[in-house]
């Protein structure tokens, strides 16, 4: 350790200054940004090192903690908290196919007032401990929740999007026109699926634009959520 005078002296201030900031205590804000940040860190384990400041700024409110994303932002970067994700792609659409592709009736209207009125459906690539699997699910885009799914090794309609549909109908029996969506991948297009689609004539099949994930974004960010929050945290 050096001696206190020779440190002010090299650092050029004085022994009554250095002692005087020792002394001082933490101003109120200082005090507030320190409970807030060990908020943060908790917030931010629980997620399992997943939320960014929007996210943890939405579960302080929660908790009635009103601060902006910014300051939360701003303090993260300041403790060196960092969301850790993990990227993968595995191609689950094969739009080169002979099958007629549907019309994009949904439109990226997202917002939709009633139950049963649009389906929207996707497949995504899971990597396992045993190798690849599929998971398709089929979301009603009124209360977002997953009505529909299969999990399989294969891409084929009949283990995918079949046995997926099958159990959307019977937890939410169609009662009224309904529009469902989906890229244009093979599955979704083939014979086989859209035979099925056309036993109930108040179902109306739409397709997105070739190329566009976005006219399908309500299942691409559920997808996007579940990878991330908790596929990527575990081992499976």
């Amino acid at each position: 350790m050096f001696p206190i005078e020779k440190m002010c002296k090299v650092l050029g201030v004085s022994r009554s200054g250095y002692y005087s900031w020792k002394q001082r205590k933490p101003s109120e804000r200082a005090i507030e940004e320190e409970k807030l940040m060990e908020q943060i860190r908790l917030i931010h384990k629980k997620s399992r090192f997943t939320y960014g400041s929007p996210r943890i700024s939405e579960e302080l409110k929660k908790n009635y903690v009103h601060v902006s994303r910014r300051r939360v932002a701003r303090l993260m970067k300041k403790a060196n908290i960092h969301v850790k994700t993990k990227k993968r792609f595995k191609a689950t659409t094969d739009s080169r196919h002979r099958f007629p592709v549907a019309p994009n009736l949904l439109n990226r209207e997202f917002k939709v007032d009633e139950l049963g009125k649009v389906w929207v459906s996707d497949i995504t690539y899971i990597r396992t401990l045993e190798g690849w699997l599929y998971l398709t699910v089929i979301i009603d885009l009124c209360d977002r929740k997953v009505i529909g799914w299969s999990i399989s090794n294969t891409l084929k309609t009949s283990e995918t999007v079949i046995p997926a549909w099958k159990m959307a109908v019977i937890n939410r029996p169609l009662n009224d026109y309904l529009i469902f969506h989906s890229d244009r991948g093979i599955q979704y297009a083939c014979t086989e699926f859209v035979e099925l689609l056309g036993t109930n004539p108040k179902v109306m099949q739409s397709m997105s634009r070739k190329g566009d994930c976005w006219d399908n974004a309500v299942a691409e960010s559920f997808f996007k959520t579940l990878k991330t929050e908790w596929i990527y945290r575990n081992k499976h």
